[in-house]
């Protein structure tokens, strides 16, 4: 069974980690520069990445049920760990600068592209449109969060912060394309067929130009230099993460595909978006291109033993 989850893990990873490594080497035989990585980083913030969440959510099933006790136990389980975080990182972590970025790169799952992979290979429709509806809720949680922690280490807290970070949040293009695509999805309005199209083009150059953005940015002598920030975010992200939210799942007796879902979600690796929203908005982005490379390469090993103990739990 182990092997079988390693190899199934690896089939969703694996070209996760080829694509970081590719952004890597164009990088560095100079096929892609600082000033593309610059403008498809924006590219992929402000056009892609929304046209993505906002397809994920006008495209899924009309007859999908949500599961109101899922859905509030998952936003409370991910704002509790969300603040476990803050704790930890604010203990353990001397380097106040980067805690923003650390704090981020520890509790933002990449739930939209590996945790709907998961899903959709583990429990096929019935997963994906379940956890289509998980990664609604919990992504404007993560960016809220995000635009939070990644904007109070700019400055101290005052009220022109406060309303600063309400406009960022509002501003966020993220949340705003998950606010029309719910909406349009509410009132049944129906998409013109080429714009569906137009926009699953945009859709479909997230990840790779995300990923080849995040591998370009990639140093590996920071990496030596961060090792600890960046192992510790990843301890967080890829074993007490998944740990605590999915234990205390089964603790309170959710079905056994929504563990699963927990289970995949909380221990996807770092969102690529993090490295983004890290570099737009003044943060570290080294720190989160690294954190998100660590996270990646563990999470081949993480999910399969996660695999693994579910299967023997008679959970999956």
């Amino acid at each position: 069974m182990f092997v079988e989850s390693l190899i199934f893990s690896f089939s969703v990873t694996g070209p996760i980690c080829l694509m970081l490594c590719l952004g890597w080497l164009l990088k560095r035989i100079h096929l892609i520069n600082e000033a593309f990585v610059e403008t498809a980083s924006k590219l992929v913030y402000q056009v892609t990445l929304p046209a993505l969440l906002f397809l994920s959510i006008v495209n899924a099933d009309k007859d999908t049920q949500i599961n109101i006790n899922y859905i509030s136990y998952s936003l409370a389980a991910n704002l509790l760990f969300f603040l476990l975080c803050i704790v930890l990182i604010k203990f353990f972590i001397k380097d106040k600068q980067d805690h923003g970025v650390i704090i981020q790169g520890s509790f933002r799952a990449n739930t939209a592209i590996i945790g709907l992979a998961y899903a959709a290979n583990v429990y096929g429709d019935s997963g994906v449109a379940l956890a289509a509806v998980y990664v609604a809720f919990v992504t404007v949680l993560y960016n809220i969060l995000a635009v939070i922690v990644l904007t109070q280490g700019q400055a101290g807290i005052c009220t022109r912060r406060i309303v600063d970070l309400l406009c960022s949040i509002c501003k966020n293009p993220l949340i705003i394309s998950i606010f029309i695509g719910v909406i349009c999805f509410s009132l049944a309005v129906r998409i013109p067929p080429v714009m569906i199209q137009t926009g699953q083009y945009f859709a479909d150059m997230t990840l790779p130009l995300a990923l080849l953005c995040t591998g370009a940015s990639l140093n590996l002598k920071e990496l030596q230099s961060s090792r600890s920030s960046a192992w510790f975010a990843a301890g967080l992200k890829l074993v007490l993460a998944p740990l605590l939210i999915t234990g205390s799942a089964y603790l309170l007796g959710f079905s056994e595909m929504e563990i699963g879902l927990l289970f995949f979600m909380s221990g996807a690796p770092a969102a690529a978006a993090s490295y983004v929203m890290a570099r737009s908005m003044g943060g570290n982005a080294n720190l989160a291109a690294n954190i998100i490379a660590v996270t990646t390469a563990g999470s081949l090993l993480s999910c399969s033993i996660g695999i693994s103990l579910l299967y023997t739990l008679d959970i999956m």
